[in-house]
Parts: structure tokens; C-alpha cells; sequence
């Protein structure tokens, strides 16, 4: 017996069959709309509860006609296909898992939005459907499915009943549902109807509209015209607004700070991004193990919305230890060691201290240190603004200089929304500094630093589209020189995908910078610009471009550029090759001279594709090699170069 497509369909789900519409069950029912699970109790799958001896079988996947497309699609769905190397749990197992063969493929099939096909599963040549589950089968049973896909149905009506109307904010806006392809004459897939029931629910949530629901669906399939009409019905319900916000689960922390850093406030409408935001909030701060923001099951006769927090807190203190090794820099060690959520509203305390440089050499003053502690307190004045203070005791060994200082800095970070934040600090700090160009000078300076960064990249470590702009600004009072200093930083990256899934993606990025007001004999080495390395130029030695003296010797200089351009390739799911160009200019004066040379790279890369982001291994070669800079340079690190 085959199993046709439109017959089963008025089997298993209830909801099509030719010339009848079928009103949807009971909300308290189990429900399954074109084979995929809508709510109510979900049925264990029945090969899931088979159990016996291992039964071989070989399987003969047949789809009639030329679409490729659903060949791929019709084997992609098969259990029997996919598990087609592993015995089946014994003769009733196999059974089993043809006849949840029959569901998979008929809900595939009504994801092409094809409702006239189909399907034959032929056990030894018998059709499982027909069958006992203890039936006999060979030693390696021979399995042949069979699937005629059947003409593609068209929408001939499509309408929503209580659709939203248009919003009143930017920000409350939802796609159509006639925009994602539920209107006549568009390909009737059982998925564009699953779409536009959410989307005809989420317009109303966005106004208000808490407990929108789908209250109605009526499906009916024509087979004569192969054509399909669907009517969606959406129960609105209540505007809700805010009640008092709950807390559940804290220990340490204080309820009334969790309550607060929600954002959520009584009486203000309800917003599923308000909730959707207050979430990023609190797992922002770092000292919950599990949260969730819990609405209540109804709206209260006043028009209020109950909410609850309930959250699981971490341990309060954390301490970490790590190591590094290059040919370059040698062996490093650091450490940390956290607290948390020092007096229940989850300030951050901090303990850094690392050693780098050892392996050539073990002279203390020859290795490179740091040492110091950061404070952090999240929720000053608004719950997305952040107070920060730290303070750090330095000693690096660079090849350009030798750096010995002691620097702090305090200020706050804001949020506006989840892609543009900005940041303003005061700092200052004393520096000496040893190169072989100015011999050993002090400096004393207090500033401010403020920034401001825009970022809706969608993905940090690998982004295929978006951009990401910061502008940073620097000004200072250098003491003992006298100079009133200016530095001034601005970057831009930006990436466009193509094909689907966006396989190939280009990328780009530009930096710039200039500084003013001090000459670079009267300048800390630490604030003027150099280029090169992994982050910045490949193919040339780490902060090996910059400004060369008489002797030879590269100082920094008072203006940057910088550019980089890659072209992506993720060639399977888990590996990507990229090519890139870099270039980079460093220029004694505050504004470019480019009678100066531009530094140029070029290079390919591997990368390999982690839940963390893609690992990847590039190697550059620099096309203007000078002094100290490499014939070929490698890096490797976590996330794309940019």
C-alpha cells in the first residue's frame, strides 16, 4: 500500500485533507501542524522506545522526478537513510522506525509545500505501513522508499483575522506575514503558515499585547487546482502593563538592585524587548548561573502584568592561573583572582599580576610585569551605566623601549542600547622610559579618555555582515614638559556576505590617528603610533613601523593609517581559507605625509570553525621588508583578524 500524501495528512495531523477545512483542537490537546510539534504533550518517538537485537538493513532511496533540491531535502528527513550505517534495534525497531519514516518525509514534503505526493517504505518488498510491528523480517532486511513529491500548491487565500495594525515606533515594527510569502499565489509551505502565525502573534506583543495567541486556524487543501487556503485568526487580548517586579533565588545579592537592573518599571507598557534587554542586563553582571524572566499567566484586572526573576548564583570568588610561549616573547605566566559580588550588588574586584619575557633571559630587569587591581560597580545612576576604577604598576621590555610606570584611571561606561555604548574616564600616571634614541625621560600626565563605539556585527569573533565604528579621544597635560596634548583615534570595519549561509564574506577596515601638541622627543613612547604585527600589519615585526631615525632605529610617530581588506571562504562547515591585504603608514608629523613609505602585506590563512569562534592561522609576507621585520610571519589566535 502507498501511503498518498493528502490521505495521510487527514490521519496523522487533523488539519488538511482535499475539499475540508478542520477547525484546530483544543488548546489542552497535543497538537501537530504539517508533522511538526505546535504544544501539548510531546509523544516519544516510537524507534526511540524499541530495544532488541541489532537488525542490518541496506536501504534504495527513490524520488521521482528532476528536482535535486528535493531528493537532498526527502534523504535529509529519512531516519532510515541518515541511520542507514547502524543495525536498528531488532526487527520491530526497524518497523518503527519506517513508519516515523512515513511522518518525517510527509512533513518534508509539506515544507516544499507539496500536498499531492507519495510515499512508499517497501520492508522485503511489503509496505511497513501494513505491517504487524512484530512482523518477521531477513537477516539484513531490504528497505526501498519511494517518494513521488506531487506538484507544488500555491496560496490561493491567505489572511490573517485581527491582524495588528501598523505600529506607532520604529522600534515596535514586525515583518508582514504577506512580506515572508503568505499571500496568494506564493508557494503554499507549511512553514510560511508557522511563520506567519508567529509574526501575526509577535505584532500584537510588540504593542502591548502580552497574551496574544493564534485563538483559530483553518487549512484547507484544493487537490483539483493545487492551490491551498489558509486563515489565521489571532485573539489579541489585553494591553498589559508592568506590575512590581519579583525576585527569586538571590542569596547574596540584594532582590531590590536585581529588581532595579531590570529596567522594568510599574506601570510602563509592556515590550517583549524591555524583557529581552532586562536579560542582557543581568547576565551582564556576571554573578548569575542560571536566570529567566518569568511572566505571569495573566493579566491581573488592573491591566498589570506580575513579573519574576528567578535567578541561581554563582560562586562569589574565582581565581585563575595561565601561561604563554612565543619565539618571540618567550615563556609568560599570569594569574588572577576575582570577587565577584563584594556587598550583594555585584561590584567586581579584581587581582591581575604576569610575567613575560623569560626563557633567553631570567635578569629581573630584563623581564616584562604587570601587576594591579580593577573595581567595578555596575547600575550607577542607570542600571546601564557601570563605575570603573583601576590601577596598575608596569614594567615592559620592548624592542622600541622600556617602559616602567605606575597608571590608574576611573570613570564609567553607559550603555544607550545594545549596539552603541560610550565611556569616559579620568587618568594619569608617572612613566620613565629608556630607548636608544632619547635616552632615559619622565613623564607625569593626567587626562581624560572618552570613547564612543557602535557595534551591530552579528557575530563578534566572525562576523558576515555589519559594522563596527569607534572614535576614541585622548587629551592630556604632560607636566614635566609643559604640553597640553591632544590624541585622537578613529576605526571602522564593515563585511558583506554572499550565497546563502553566507559562504564568501568580504571584509574591511580602516584605522587613523593622529596626535598633537607635543613635539616626539617631549611625547611618552606608549602614546604615540606604531604598526605592524598580527592586529595590525602582518608579514612585519610587531610594532616594527614606524618613524626611522638617523641610526636606524624605529621610534613611534605622531599619525597612523592603517588598512586591511580579506576575502572569506568557509569551504566546509568546520574549515575556511581567507586571503587579505594590509597596509600600514606611521608618519612623524600629526597629519600623513605620504611622501613617506606605505608598509604593505599579503598572506592566506586557514580557519578552523569552533563553537568559540574560528581558530585561525594566517601567514603574511611583508612586501617592503625592512630591518627586524620577518621573511615570513605566522599568527594564530581565536576569532578573525578583524
Amino acid at each position: 500500500m502507498k501511503v498518498l500524501a493528502s490521505r495521510h495528512c487527514s490521519l496523522l495531523l487533523g488539519v488538511i485533507f482535499a475539499g475540508a477545512t478542520v477547525v484546530a483542537p483544543s488548546p489542552a490537546a497535543a497538537f501537530e501542524l504539517f508533522g511538526i510539534h505546535i504544544f501539548g504533550p510531546k509523544k516519544a518517538d516510537e524507534a526511540d522506545e524499541t530495544i532488541g537485537e541489532p537488525q542490518n538493513y541496506t536501504v534504495d532511496f527513490v524520488v521521482t522526478g528532476e528536482e535535486r533540491d528535493v531528493e537532498k531535502t526527502m534523504k535529509g528527513a529519512s531516519g532510515l537513510w541518515n541511520d542507514r550505517e547502524k543495525p536498528a534495534s531488532g526487527a520491530a525497531g526497524l518497523l518503527a522506525k519506517a513508519r516515523s519514516d512515513y511522518k518525517r518525509l510527509l512533513a518534508a514534503l509539506y515544507g516544499q509545500g507539496r500536498y499531492g505526493g507519495t510515499i512508499s517504505i517497501l520492508v522485503d518488498g511489503r509496505e511497513a505501513a501494513d505491517l504487524p510491528p512484530d512482523a518477521a523480517v531477513a537477516e539484513t532486511a531490504s528497505i526501498k522508499i519511494t517518494v513521488s513529491p506531487g506538484p507544488v500548491f500555491l496560496f490561493d487565500k491567505a489572511s490573517v483575522i485581527n491582524q495588528a495594525p501598523p505600529p506607532q515606533r520604529r522600534n515596535d515594527r514586525v515583518p508582514l506575514p504577506q512580506d515572508e510569502g503568505f499571500a496568494s499565489g506564493q508557494p503554499a509551505r507549511s512553514g510560511i503558515i508557522l511563520q506567519a502565525e508567529k509574526l501575526s502573534v509577535e505584532a500584537w506583543r510588540q504593542q502591548g499585547h502580552a497574551k496574544a495567541n493564534i485563538a483559530d486556524r483553518r487549512v484547507t487543501a484544493a487537490h483539483a487546482s493545487n492551490t491551498l487556503d489558509a486563515i489565521i485568526e489571532v485573539d489579541p487580548g489585553r494591553k498589559a502593563y508592568y506590575d512590581q517586579v519579583a525576585v527569586e533565588g538571590t542569596e547574596r545579592m540584594d532582590p531590590a538592585f536585581v529588581a532595579w537592573m531590570t529596567g522594568l518599571k510599574p506601570g510602563q507598557e509592556y515590550d517583549p524587548d524591555d524583557l529581552d534587554r532586562a536579560n542582557k542586563r543581568l547576565s551582564r553582571l556576571d554573578v548569575f548561573r542560571a536566570l529567566r524572566i518569568q511572566e505571569a499567566d495573566v493579566i491581573d484586572e488592573n491591566g498589570r502584568l506580575p513579573l519574576t526573576v528567578v535567578v541561581q548564583e554563582r560562586k562569589l570568588r574565582r581565581f585563575g592561573v595561565g601561561g604563554s610561549y612565543s619565539t618571540l616573547d618567550g615563556l609568560g605566566l599570569e594569574a588572577y583572582w576575582l570577587h565577584r559580588n563584594l556587598f550583594g550588588r555585584a561590584e567586581r574586584l579584581r587581582f591581575d599580576a604576569k610575567i613575560a619575557g623569560m626563557g633567553e633571559t631570567f635578569e629581573p630587569d630584563e623581564l616584562t610585569y604587570r601587576i594591579g587591581a580593577t573595581f567595578i560597580k555596575p547600575g550607577v545612576y542607570t542600571p546601564d551605566t557601570d563605575f570603573e576604577a583601576s590601577i596598575f604598576g608596569d614594567r615592559e621590555v620592548l624592542d622600541p623601549y622600556t617602559r616602567t610606570a605606575v597608571t590608574g584611571q576611573l570613570g564609567f561606561n553607559h550603555m544607550f542600547t545594545e549596539q552603541l555604548a560610550a565611556r569616559l574616564f579620568l587618568n594619569g600616571g608617572y612613566s620613565e622610559f629608556e630607548d636608544d634614541t632619547f635616552g632615559t625621560r619622565d613623564f607625569v600626565n593626567v587626562g581624560f579618555l572618552g570613547g564612543l563605539t557602535f557595534d551591530n556585527r552579528d557575530n563578534k569573533t566572525d562576523a558576515t555582515e555589519g559594522y563596527f565604528l569607534e572614535a576614541i579621544a585622548e587629551p592630556y597635560y604632560e607636566f614635566n614638559y609643559g604640553n597640553a596634548v591632544g590624541k585622537f583615534t578613529a576605526e571602522g570595519r564593515t563585511y558583506y556576505g554572499f550565497g546563502k549561509d553566507n559562504p564568501v564574506v568580504l571584509a574591511g577596515r580602516v584605522k587613523i590617528g593622529t596626535l598633537f601638541g607635543s613635539p616626539i622627543s617631549e611625547t611618552a613612547p606608549d602614546k604615540l603610533f606604531f604598526a605592524g604585527g598580527g592586529g595590525s600589519v602582518r608579514g612585519y615585526a610587531y610594532r616594527n613601523i614606524g618613524v626611522v631615525t638617523a641610526a636606524g632605529d624605529v621610534i613611534g610617530g605622531r599619525s597612523l593609517i592603517e588598512a586591511s581588506t580579506e576575502i572569506r571562504y568557509r569551504v566546509t562547515e568546520s574549515i575556511g581559507i581567507v586571503g587579505f591585504v594590509d597596509a600600514g603608514y606611521v608618519g612623524e608629523e600629526s597629519f600623513p605625509d605620504f611622501a613617506e613609505d606605505l608598509r604593505i602585506g599579503a598572506g592566506g590563512g586557514l580557519r578552523y570553525y569552533t563553537g568559540l569562534g574560528p581558530i585561525r592561522l594566517d601567514v603574511a609576507v611583508p612586501l617592503d621588508r625592512q630591518r627586524d621585520d620577518p621573511s615570513v610571519a605566522f599568527y594564530v589566535g581565536i576569532g578573525q583578524a578583524f
